[in-house]
């Protein structure tokens, strides 16, 4: 039945090895569990009912990438997105939760459309390579400042805006310990040290009574109802979300075709003149969007750890099908998820920004009309707390000083379009 399912031979692999890549892969991203409802839990969100919406988000968009793209890659609500609604849409815009989630879902749908029409390839050529990196780089660095305050290292100062927390602080201490279990497991190439460190702060901090006592690890799985299908789309037509939403897409698309691409290719699913299956990896990432929005989280992506699975010999969609399994069945850890303190989740967000800073060595820096917009992005996001106002200036800067340096064969329509949909953002507001 798998072999008539995944074509396990046809693709150099079996059973056991598909088996084994899904759970590396899983230990690699299930961190997104514990820190996607401490993130949308800021915005009001009922904690236990993200919680339930993250696992099924997370194995609904693996059901659909195993059976519609027969592709080894795991799919959850993605780090960046999270905190662009929590602490952009819904903490500095002032939006409700239920518009976000709408806002959300209006994406997915065009997102999907994209895909369906060739519009995203075209999309995605017509963006400079220097502000792709650009934007996963000024991500890296908004989510850095909100591990940071989370972890009590940065507080806010009236004269300097920002200046150094307590660092004797037991939490900032306990914090500050995580990380470096973190970074180190991984440098050690041991799966699932992200998750590791997450659990060992919050196990420590309890044993220390820093944070509630852990009573419990299995229960039956808390209520959707808080979150489900409570997205107010009508809400978002008629509040002015485009530059939101033109957000939400941009990155959905730069990060799930990065993802997809990236991972194919490293499994050899990617054959130079041959049909493949990117297509349908790509519906299947925008359905998993719509689904994620219904069910009350963000968007819902490829995750890039999917290639911890790939080097352990995955190459099926068996790889995510076990991933989504074991994402069904973390439903009932729900107790545990509830007593994880933002400092034990803080050194989770510190690490993967730290990782996706490594993007700034794509930037074409000796030549000044690429750098200096793709600098404008990365540094405007953390300073205006915003992942829009970033791509806004990003997108605007490189339009005018390729206009004004008489450049005018470098400006893409697709660059064009975007950077004029932001101007006029910026003229009605």
């Amino acid at each position: 039945m798998l072999e008539s399912l995944f074509k396990l031979r046809e693709h150099g692999t079996n059973t056991r090895t598909e088996i084994l890549a899904g759970l590396t892969t899983f230990l690699t991203m299930s961190y997104i569990v514990f820190v996607n409802p401490d993130i949308l839990g800021t915005t009001g969100m009922d904690k236990g009912a993200v919680f339930v919406a993250t696992c099924l988000a997370a194995a609904l968009g693996c059901l659909i990438m195993a059976f519609l793209a027969n592709w080894p890659i795991g799919m959850a609500p993605g780090m960046g997105l999270n905190a662009f609604f929590a602490f952009g849409v819904v903490g500095a815009m002032g939006y409700s939760w239920q518009q976000a989630l709408g806002a959300v879902f209006v994406s997915g749908i065009i997102f999907l459309i994209l895909s369906a029409t060739g519009i995203r390839k075209w999309l995605i050529e017509g963006i400079p390579k220097s502000l792709r990196s650009a934007i996963v780089a000024g991500i890296g660095l908004f989510l850095a400042l909100i591990a940071l305050k989370s972890a009590g290292i940065v507080v806010g100062n009236q004269a300097t805006l920002v200046a150094q927390g307590d660092l004797k602080s037991p939490t900032v201490l306990l914090a500050v310990l995580g990380f470096f279990i973190i970074v180190c497991l991984d440098a050690l190439r041991i799966k699932g040290a992200i998750l590791i460190g997450i659990l060992a702060v919050t196990l420590l901090s309890a044993l220390l009574g820093y944070s509630a006592p852990i009573h419990s690890i299995v229960s039956t799985p808390p209520s959707m109802a808080p979150t489900f299908m409570q997205l107010d789309i009508a809400g978002v037509l008629n509040q002015g979300f485009l530059h939101i939403i033109l957000v939400f897409v941009l990155v959905e698309i730069f990060d799930a075709t990065g993802t997809l691409i990236g991972v194919a290719r490293r499994a050899n699913l990617l054959p130079e003149g041959k049909p493949n299956r990117l297509g349908r990896a790509l519906f299947a990432d925008s359905t998993a969007i719509l689904a994620g929005s219904a069910l009350g989280t963000s968007s819902t992506t490829a995750f890039a750890e999917s290639a911890a699975g790939v080097q352990a010999g995955g190459r099926t969609g068996l790889t995510a099908l076990v991933v989504g399994v074991l994402f069904l069945l973390c439903l009932f850890f729900a107790p545990l998820a509830s007593v994880v303190p933002s400092y034990a989740t803080a050194p989770a967000l510190l690490y993967v920004a730290g990782l996706m800073m490594r993007e700034l060595v794509e930037v074409e820096w000796n030549d000044i009309t690429n750098a200096i917009p793709a600098a404008l992005t990365a540094i405007m996001m953390p300073f205006t707390y915003s992942i829009a106002e970033g791509i806004a200036f990003g997108f605007i800067s490189y339009v005018l000083i390729k206009a004004f340096t008489g450049r005018f064969r470098d400006i893409h329509i697709a660059t064009f379009i975007v950077a004029l949909l932001f101007v006029l953002r910026f003229a009605l507001e």
